[in-house]
């Protein structure tokens, strides 16, 4: 692994500056980890890349997945073998590009009388994903009788249970996974902004030619010239196509997907459970350090996109389907102690409802060049950037006669990965907590550090031996802000909070602990004012109260 590149908008103004005068084979709309896999993918191939976010990195969609990279049984149902196979395929790849990011993660689950997976149908089912997706080893499917699945799992009902099934997924934190992509990228000369908003298309004889965007920030707009232009926007793909006047055939269909976290003796599952809720969906319980959390909704979204919110009813349903599994678990809404809602960007298909929507990605491509790509899921990322850039590569040999090489990003290690396997990991964080444990630091922290930026956990504990204020923790805290800011792009305390680090879905008593020191990280590296600070702490404030405080006269 190289040293860490400087990523950082504490130069904001000049950086921009800069980058407005390049010229560019390719401007990716879009940092979620569609856009992130693209510049990747493009940059690595030799192509001059910029990608503009309109929010921070991974703020829409891809920082409020399930955060799985998993192979999709329930497609099996539907008969997408052919997505099963490439998601499939996919996790194990993934898994060797980032192993301290995306953890092996076993998965159990439970035969019920009356449910929709049946012994016979599971079974062969699990066989089928297991050739798909080309599973080897201890992670192949294993049939298990009613005793062992309770020994694994005691809080299954004992009186519904017939057996379960038990194999391999992937757990992850798709924002990090996007960020370190874009990192990744930069390695090959890409160039990303976060808060740069496309305002406009740039055409050229009546072709798409660049962008125009704001600085969300400081205001100031910037024309980009480029010779291609890929909108990755996520849920808001079609605005950009409207924009672009050629929003026409297919269009998204946004569905709203809810998660709701507990402190781990709330629920304490052993590992990830796959379950029937009585509608006939089914559900996650995902354990994570402190916490267990679970999801997902699937119900159709016609809001404001920007505001997307977990509201009572989402969090009945939830908290109703887990006490209904769990007969030993008695859930309230008092028990929730975060909680997150996104959006997935399908395509939308006539007469059918949210949850029976395909998970394929499309592209678009519109009469004056702009290609658009939308739906897909978080697991199948580097494929559908694989697809796209393809696209790309056949433009640069019509229209300028440049060969690009093929896809090359199954072997590109990303941002804080240099361990062969697993093992390695693991090995890390016993090494890690050796040497934190004498200042205080739990197994937990030394585990955080490490499956939340690998390797370069070396760099934030160089940072943290620089820093005097405070205790232990506190310094700790400081040493990551200082890290997030200086090669993360960082920019205020609810970037660093909730994407850099996911401290508000999986730790939120450490944001209340340590939002001080945090503050004065950030007022330090970019000078602002007690107004700013006292505002990013109101919005800190309402942040944590939103995602954790659930009464029943809330709306």
């Amino acid at each position: 692994m190289g040293e860490n590149i400087a990523f950082s908008n504490t130069d904001r103004k000049n950086s921009l500056q800069t980058l407005a005068k390049g010229n560019y084979d390719l401007v990716v709309i879009g940092g979620g980890i569609t856009g992130a896999g693209i510049a990747l993918d493009a940059s690595a191939r030799g192509l001059k890349v910029l990608l503009l976010e309109k929010g921070d990195f991974a703020s829409g969609t891809s920082s409020k997945s399930t955060k799985l990279i998993h192979g999709g049984l329930r497609y099996l149902k539907q008969f997408d073998f052919w997505l099963v196979k490439e998601v499939g395929s996919e996790r194990a790849i993934v898994h060797k590009l980032a192993p301290h990011l995306v953890i092996p993660e076993k998965m159990l689950l439970p035969l019920i009388e009356g449910g929709s997976y049946g012994k016979w149908l599971t079974s062969i089912g699990l066989k089928v994903y297991d050739i798909l997706a080309q599973v080897e080893g201890e992670d192949k499917r294993q049939m298990l009788e009613k005793k062992e699945a309770l020994k694994l799992e005691p809080l299954l009902p004992k009186k519904i249970l017939n057996g379960a099934g038990y194999y391999a997924e992937y757990r992850t934190d798709d924002a990090r996974l996007t960020l370190e992509n874009i990192k990744t990228s930069l390695q090959f000369g890409a160039k990303a902004v976060n808060y740069a908003k496309v305002i406009d298309f740039v055409y050229e004889n009546e072709r798409v030619a660049g962008v125009t965007f704001r600085d969300e920030i400081f205001g100031g707009e910037y024309s980009i010239s480029s010779k291609y232009v890929i909108n990755a926007a996520g849920p808001w793909v079609d605005e950009l196509r409207t924009l672009n006047q050629s929003k026409k055939g297919k269009r998204l269909h946004l569905t709203k997907g809810v998660h709701l976290v507990f402190p781990r003796e709330k629920l304490p599952v052993q590992q990830s459970v796959y379950f029937d809720i009585p509608d006939g969906r089914m559900m996650f319980a995902i354990p994570r350090g402190k916490v267990t959390y679970i999801g997902t909704t699937d119900t159709n979204f016609n809001a404001d996109k920007d505001h997307v919110t977990t509201d009572i009813a989402d969090a009945i349903y939830l908290i109703s389907a887990v006490n209904h599994m769990f007969p030993d678990i008695h859930l309230e809404l008092s028990d929730i102690i975060s909680s997150w809602a996104g959006l997935r960007p399908l395509i939308h298909e006539e007469g059918k409802s949210a949850s029976e929507l395909s998970r394929k990605d499309e592209i678009f491509t519109s009469d004056t060049g702009l290609v658009s790509i939308a739906g897909g899921k978080l697991t199948g990322y580097r494929k559908m950037a694989e697809r796209v850039v393809n696209r790309i590569a056949r433009n640069m040999e019509e229209d300028h006669d440049i060969h690009l090489k093929p896809c090359t990003t199954d072997k590109i290690p990303l941002c804080g990965n240099d361990f062969k396997k697993f093992k390695h990991v693991k090995k890390y964080i016993a090494t890690v907590f050796d040497r934190l444990h004498d200042s205080g630091f739990s197994e937990y922290d030394a585990w955080y550090l490490v499956t939340t930026y690998g390797k370069q956990t070396e760099t934030i504990l160089e940072l943290y031996a620089q820093t005097k204020a405070g205790d232990p923790l506190e310094r700790m805290v400081r040493a990551e802000a200082q890290f997030t800011i200086a090669y993360e792009m960082a920019l205020t305390p609810l970037d660093f909070f909730i994407r850099r680090t996911g401290r508000l879905y999986f730790d939120i008593d450490s944001v209340r602990n340590h939002m001080v020191p945090v503050l004065e990280e950030f007022q330090k590296a970019y000078n602002y004012s007690a107004e700013e600070v006292d505002a990013f702490q109101k919005e800190l404030e309402k942040e944590l109260d939103h995602h954790s405080n659930f009464s029943l006269d809330r709306e």
